[in-house]
């Protein structure tokens, strides 16, 4: 399922949202994320090692009568405007309000709660849709439960195309293992999707480079601070999940297997990678806000140096014309009809002999 096009979330109109909890009780129901016209779409995947069944459009009947199956239960809510339904869905698999309040609260930071019965994941989906396109980010919340997993996104589209397809096709081990692997193969696919995002920032970085060097403009100083701002965004998605992934890898809980855990070993390696990428990308950004206020200098001094030199050479003709300019009648050269062009080439002499001696200085 692609992502959809959609606007970027504001800063300011987050935090709006995110003051409409002020006040409230604990377990208040509020969503803080962007309001969109996208209906709310519920699917079901139900599956073991020789049965599968996908319900592509679902109701909350439906999911409380399989919650009891004994297959793999995986429920996907795209798009968490109706609160109500949400509400309902968490009541249906015995959710704690608190729960049900972070996973409306879509400024989460990613993070593992162990709640017993179930293990709550808080992830962040980045997305950039092409090269030139400001990187966006998406809350997804994982509710892991003994034989069922319920993944909660912001708006329909997600990076779970791939792991729905290996479960069509009986592909890999994810029909032969519970819900605590498919969990496992959905937050790979996440991390996975990072690297996309980061080479295409990565891009970004070296176009603007090229640009910097060769003409350090304003409208290219304009997108090096876009690029920046994002990567700073992007720090508060891709640090937390290392450490979500480092608490996933211990397998310490009641619902994620100590040999499910084993592969979550493998996303702390590309974590390790990504975070590797994405502080070289932001050393870069520095270096290259350096290399722009350094060229911005250089091409000031060159300016001064020209000014310098010019306002050097007028500095003896002013001189010359300022003698020759006094009022006074005992100034025999005046009269002379050699004078006025001597005079000319006295300062044209001075210009030159001047040039000569900047050149010899390498000043010009």
């Amino acid at each position: 399922m692609a992502k959809k096009d959609r606007k970027h979330h504001p800063t300011r109109a987050r935090k709006q949202r995110r003051a409409s909890q002020v006040g409230l009780p604990p377990g208040s129901l509020v969503y803080t994320g962007e309001h969109t016209e996208a209906p709310v779409e519920i699917s079901i995947l139900e599956y073991d090692a020789e049965h599968l069944e996908e319900i592509p459009v679902a109701s909350l009947e439906q999911c409380r009568l399989r919650r009891e199956s004994p297959r793999v239960l995986w429920v996907n809510v795209s798009g968490l405007t109706d609160v109500a339904l949400v509400q309902r869905l968490g009541e249906c698999f015995g959710l704690h309000p608190l729960t049900l309040e972070d996973i409306l609260s879509t400024d989460q930071r990613p993070k593992v709660d162990d709640l017993g019965s179930h293990l709550y994941i808080v992830a962040k989906m980045l997305d950039c849709p092409g090269a030139g396109h400001e990187v966006r980010t998406e809350q997804v919340s994982f509710v892991l439960g003994p034989n069922h997993l319920l993944s909660f996104l912001e708006d329909p589209g997600d990076v779970f195309d791939a792991v729905r397809d290996r479960i069509r096709r009986d592909q890999g081990r994810v029909r032969q293992s519970g819900a605590d692997y498919l969990a496992y193969r959905l937050i790979d696919a996440i991390v996975d999707e990072y690297f996309i995002v980061m080479e295409r920032v990565g891009d970004r970085l070296e176009e603007l480079e090229t640009a910097l060097i060769e003409k350090p403009d304003a409208a290219a100083f304009a997108r090096l601070y876009e690029v920046k701002r994002e990567i700073i965004g992007l720090r508060r998605s891709i640090l937390p999940m290392r450490d979500v992934v480092v608490t996933l890898t211990r397998g310490e809980t009641a619902v994620l297997r100590p040999q499910t855990a084993i592969f979550f070993r493998d996303v702390h390696d590309h974590m390790l990678h990504v975070i590797e990428t994405f502080e070289s990308y932001r050393e870069l950004s520095a270096s290259l806000f350096d290399l722009y206020l350094t060229s911005q200098n250089n091409r000031m001094n060159e300016v001064m140096k020209i000014l310098t030199i010019i306002t050097t050479i007028f500095i003896p003709l002013s001189f010359i014309a300022g003698v020759y300019g006094m009022n006074f009648e005992q100034m025999p050269e005046l009269s002379e009809p050699w004078g006025y062009p001597a005079v000319l080439g006295l300062m044209a002499v001075v210009v030159v002999g001047m040039l000569i001696w900047f050149r010899r200085k390498t000043w010009i």
